[in-house]
């Protein structure tokens, strides 16, 4: 009986079981991750009498369900309404009303019976049946509230959130009526300059868009710069977030700050001993997060005292703050709390890495017991309040720059697809999270043995219940300041692999999202933030989904070394699809010289990503072949320098060949290309690998030139104009 109920509720809660896997295979879920994923997601499973319960409880909770809670249309001439009733009430009179988010109000009368039967379902000898009826009325875009109650009578039957998007997504006109764009994609912490503090910040930002603008380039793409640990600097990964809200404050540049100049901290950074810790940061290959936290910390706090004597006043600075923490609301003062909560706890109780080391009552932030320490810390609580301010306000600055410079995207910003478990996402909307599974992916040609992330998925159910808001608040902050949004492991809109948390990645199964109601919000959000939306839809890709993203205005992603033809030919990006994305490579794989000169796979050996020879043997033979088909297209192309060798043999990678690559993708015909920065240095080193955590500096590689020497450069002033000249030969 338990295994039967098991079966029925993999299938209600959209679990599957079965999957094509990275190379096109027939793969299963082991039986034992049904039950442990359906124990993540709060199940009783080692009780089959209380299972059998909780199905019977969701199934009646479904059908007495009058209406959904939530429901996303798109534009169109008539609109769904969808009602469940039991069926003596199929033939009676319902009046519904509609309140549009602009304030208009719309009324009217349906009858179940009249529309659409979609589904019947009987729960103790009581049939319910669930009906479609269309309203034939006018609606604006938005976040509407419909209502409905029984013809004549006063008591509310059901509410639902009534959301009506755009067909697809937002494109710029430019973009849009043929212009093929370019800009490189960077990690902001790699930035390299003279005067940051060891660290990329929001200055070094403003500086890297004036130069693309000035070449040509229509973007600057930038890793996720969500909020991460102030307390905890070295969990640095920014696809380990803690709020996808808000954002990382180290990225601030003390010294571009209003009140800088005025307050004690301009003393401290002039004193010699402070510039002497900055420049032994500046210097480090490796980007010490220790380090450059602490130093800016000290200095802001400085700073934040400055602004405090004009906190309370009428100032025109004074007023934004205040207007910007109310904003914010409670997910801006969870954030704040946070990060000060946290800093108090280490400097208390040592390790305390994330809520789950917390002391009981500070585990949840709802508790009295965090009230109460806000009350009595406010002006720590008052200090990440600023610093979200001063961060959104350096991030506009360089928006600001990138549309005086003409671009026409300007930023384009990442979405992680996940927050960690120590999160104040999870602190702050624990119901949402499934604790004790992880996100992650199959086994695949990126990893080998899979991946497990570390990232509690949302529950979907859970997420329909809260009405959406949680994605609308996400996509919403992460269109500020920008114009376009890439969405990071873009299949998260269908499907996560959740791992169960002691178990390996291969023992996952899928949980599927609801795609369309996601798209739509997505859709409706990129029109008011006038924001074009990238979709990386790279690794295991179900059948549809490409032509899914397409019809919503999604841009899907090309990644060159991956555009293989059955033959093992490498396909000429003029074949690419337009509404796309194009890059050489990512930061989750090699740099051109790496992947030219298979030092990824030498490293792969070397962290044990790799432990069967005998693969790793056949991963050197395919890169060979591949490097041979690669040099047969760019000759093909005339994209490469006829001094190059036609036999792979006896080609290493050179800058004639690294740019030569970069303006073949160039003449595509992507409506975006993507190009990194560590390609146009000749760099090797990886930002990040795949699979690992501890065994390789992920996330903390530096660039190996500053910004001044970078774009002084003659041969890099050449690749951009041969990059700008390479697409507008090919914009419509």
């Amino acid at each position: 009986m338990s295994d039967q109920i098991i079966e029925q509720l993999v299938k209600l809660r959209g679990i599957e079981t079965s999957y094509v896997d990275a190379w096109g295979n027939p793969a299963q879920v082991v039986p034992e991750s049904k039950a442990k994923l359906l124990k993540a997601l709060g199940y009783p499973v080692d009780d089959a009498e209380q299972l059998a319960k909780r199905y019977e409880e969701d199934v009646l909770n479904y059908w007495q369900s009058v209406m959904p809670v939530v429901k996303v249309v798109r534009v169109a001439s008539e609109y769904p309404l969808e009602i469940r009733v039991p069926i003596e009430l199929a033939n009676k009179e319902f009046t519904w009303t509609l309140q549009t988010e602009q304030g208009e109000t719309f009324k009217g009368q349906i009858t179940p019976v009249d529309g659409e039967l979609i589904e019947a379902h009987a729960i103790n000898e009581t049939e319910y049946q669930a009906y479609i009826v269309n309203l034939s009325i006018d609606l604006p875009i938005g976040y509407h509230e419909l209502t409905l109650k029984l013809k004549g009578g006063r008591k509310v039957l059901a509410e639902t959130r009534y959301i009506v998007a755009p067909k697809a997504a937002y494109i710029q006109p430019q973009i849009a009526n043929g212009k093929k764009v370019w800009g490189p994609s960077v990690q902001l912490y790699c930035l390299r300059s003279e005067t940051n503090w060891g660290i990329g910040d929001f200055s070094d930002l403003q500086v890297l868009v004036k130069n693309i603008a000035e070449k040509g380039g229509d973007f600057v793409g930038l890793n996720p710069i969500h909020s991460l640990y102030p307390a905890n600097p070295e969990a640095a990964s920014p696809y380990s977030p803690s709020s996808r809200r808000w954002l990382n404050i180290v990225y601030i540049d003390v010294e571009a700050i209003a009140e800088f100049q005025e307050s004690e901290a301009a003393a401290l950074v002039a004193s010699p001993a402070f510039q002497n810790r900055l420049e032994q940061l500046r210097a480090s290959e490796w980007v010490d997060y220790t380090g450059v936290t602490n130093a800016k910390l000290e200095a802001l706090q400085l700073v934040f005292k400055q602004f405090q004597t004009i906190q309370t006043g009428r100032s025109k600075r004074a007023n934004a703050f205040r207007s910007f923490v109310k904003e914010g609301g409670e997910s801006l003062a969870a954030q704040a709390t946070y990060d000060a909560l946290q800093a108090h706890l280490y400097d208390t109780i040592g390790n305390a890495w994330g809520w789950p080391a917390w002391p009981d009552e500070y585990k949840e932030y709802h508790l009295p017991a965090v009230a109460e320490w806000v009350k009595e810390n406010k002006d720590a609580v008052d200090f990440y309040l600023w610093l979200q301010w001063i961060a959104d306000e350096q991030l506009a600055a360089v928006d600001a720059v990138a549309k005086e410079s003409g671009m026409v995207m300007g930023l384009y910003r990442d979405l992680a697809v996940g927050v960690s478990e120590g999160s104040v996402e999870i602190w702050a909307n624990g119901d949402l999270y499934s604790l004790d599974a992880s996100v992650g992916a199959p086994p695949d040609v990126l990893g080998p043995l899979g991946q497990k992330w570390g990232l509690p998925p949302m529950d979907p159910a859970v997420l329909e219940q809260q009405q959406y808001q949680p994605m609308i608040d996400l996509f919403r902050s992460n269109m500020r300041s920008c114009g376009s949004l890439r969405i990071d492991h873009a299949m998260a809109l269908l499907r996560l692999w959740l791992v169960p948390v002691e178990d390996s990645a291969d023992k996952g199964a899928y949980l599927y999202y609801p795609i369309q109601d996601l798209l739509g919000i997505l859709a409706l959000e990129s029109h008011r933030n006038k924001c074009l939306i990238i979709g990386e839809d790279l690794g295991t890709v179900p059948d549809g989904i490409f032509e899914v993203l397409q019809e919503n205005g999604v841009h899907s992603y090309r990644i060159f070394f991956f555009e293989q033809a059955e033959d093992g030919g490498f396909i000429s990006p003029a074949h690419y699809p337009e509404q796309a994305m194009s890059a050489v490579t990512t930061h989750d794989m090699p740099t051109l010289r790496g992947f030219w000169h298979c030092d990824d796979l030498a490293l792969g050996r070397e962290l044990g990503i790799y432990p069967d020879e005998e693969v790793l043997q056949g991963l050197y033979r395919d890169r060979h072949e591949s490097k041979q088909k690669i040099l047969d297209s760019l000759h093909g192309h005339q994209s490469i320098p006829d001094y190059i060798s036609h036999d792979v043999n006896w080609v290493g990678m050179d800058k004639g060949l690294n740019y030569g690559i970069q303006v073949h993708m160039a003449k595509g015909s992507c409506n975006l290309l993507s190009v990194q920065l560590e390609d146009w240095m000749e760099m090797d080193k990886p930002v990040n690998v795949p699979g690992t955590s501890s065994e390789y500096p992920n996330w903390r590689r530096k660039l190996a030139w500053n910004l001044s020497d970078l774009f002084n450069n003659h041969d890099v002033q050449h690749l951009m104009y041969s990059l700008t000249d390479a697409r507008a030969k090919v914009s419509k």
